[in-house]
């Protein structure tokens, strides 16, 4: 397991460098393919040996080679969090087709989160693609042989991805401003991925997104960093909400369900 867990690792640095792109240019409608990544100082292209995830940050001491300017450590944390992401997607799946639909979740949700932080804005360029690739994965993992699910989890994750969806566009609905439709197109999802899992992921994926979005919110309401009227982003809330939804939302879900009876 451990050379799997090396490989995860160093795979989720890759992406993770890729994200970076994919976070900077995506909002601004840029090509994430071309031109190739430039400083935006001196707009010298990087050179390949200086392009290395958390290597090359460090040996250049956060500095770009040509001009000097500060590169943002941003970067490196964006690279580092995507291969502890992974290494711990593999840790909760293991070697199956669903750990490369929350692998891909895990990297796509954390673009959208700091995207949705720079700019309160979560793009259909990423949000809808996701339906798709995500279905398409899960299906293949529940009707493969050997898998541990079969056709019931598929149908669980249909209604589930309905069922956030229509809560979500229920909630914009009746408090217009309070919540975005991008946020509406992400719930559906992460609905789906955590009914997959079962409906104690889903349910407790859905709640801990509100709880701690409004932990958060309740801080910069104590210490006036912003107002009641204040704009604050939910989608890093939600994609940290469905994390843990799919990382401890079974054993929540039946441990309360267990102090019920």
């Amino acid at each position: 397991m451990t050379p799997v867990l090396v490989l995860a690792g160093v795979l989720g640095l890759l992406v993770g460098s890729f994200l970076n792109v994919v976070i900077w240019r995506v909002p601004r409608g840029e090509s994430v393919v071309s031109p190739p990544s430039a400083c935006p100082a001196c707009e010298h292209r990087i050179r390949p040996w200086d392009n290395v995830p958390v290597v090359s940050w460090l040996a250049l001491r956060g500095r770009c080679r040509d001009c000097g300017a500060a590169i943002s450590a941003r970067y490196v944390l964006v690279e580092s969090a995507t291969g502890v992401l992974f290494v711990l997607t593999v840790v909760r799946f293991g070697v199956a087709w669903e750990t490369l639909a929350f692998g891909y979740l895990a990297a796509v949700g954390l673009a959208l989160a700091l995207i949705d932080l720079d700019v309160h804005r979560l793009p259909d360029a990423l949000v809808l693609p996701s339906y798709p690739v995500v279905g398409v994965v899960l299906v293949i993992a529940s009707l493969a042989p050997g898998g541990t699910t079969g056709p019931g989890a598929l149908l669980r994750g249909l209604v589930g991805a309905v069922g956030l969806f229509t809560l979500y566009f229920a909630l914009m609905v009746l408090r217009p401003g309070g919540m975005g439709f991008g946020d509406v197109k992400l719930a559906g999802v992460l609905g789906g991925a955590l009914a997959w899992l079962g409906w104690g992921s889903w349910v407790v994926g859905a709640f801990a997104a509100f709880l701690l979005g409004g932990i958060f919110s309740l801080g910069l309401l104590v210490s006036r960093r912003a107002g009641r009227r204040s704009a604050i982003p939910f989608g890093p809330w939600m994609v940290l909400g469905a994390a843990v939804g799919a990382a401890w939302g079974e054993a929540l879900w039946g441990a309360y369900l267990g102090v019920l009876a």
